[in-house]
């Protein structure tokens, strides 16, 4: 049975999200991943593999070694999808705000 990765699995999980701000500002291999965790080798693998199964990770083959980097494009559909989901909460803590600031200078 193929089952199909989705995104938002992928980033629920606190050590992918790690591993996404991680590769956010650079390139690096499964082991230079790895040695920022607590974890097996093989778990950190295992992370990746989901990760690039639902593209937000792309491999690089530099020699014997591959290199993760963050597929931008995957990230920015993500990030479209929450916008909304955004300005609608800086609506409410601005409306919230401003209530606060009647309030007070009562």
């Amino acid at each position: 049975m193929n089952l199909r990765r989705d995104v938002f699995q992928a980033i629920a999980d606190p050590t992918r999200r790690a591993i996404l701000l991680l590769l956010a500002s650079q390139t690096m291999t499964a082991g230079a991943i790895a040695a920022n965790f607590d974890t097996a080798r093989p778990t950190v693998s295992k992370h990746l593999q989901i990760l690039t199964e639902c593209e937000l990770l792309k491999q690089e083959q530099n020699g014997r070694e591959i290199n993760y980097h963050i597929n931008a494009k995957k990230m920015k559909e993500v990030a479209d999808f929450i916008e909304p989901f955004r300005q609608m909460w800086d609506d409410r803590f601005n409306k919230l705000e401003s209530i606060m600031k009647k309030y007070k200078s009562k």
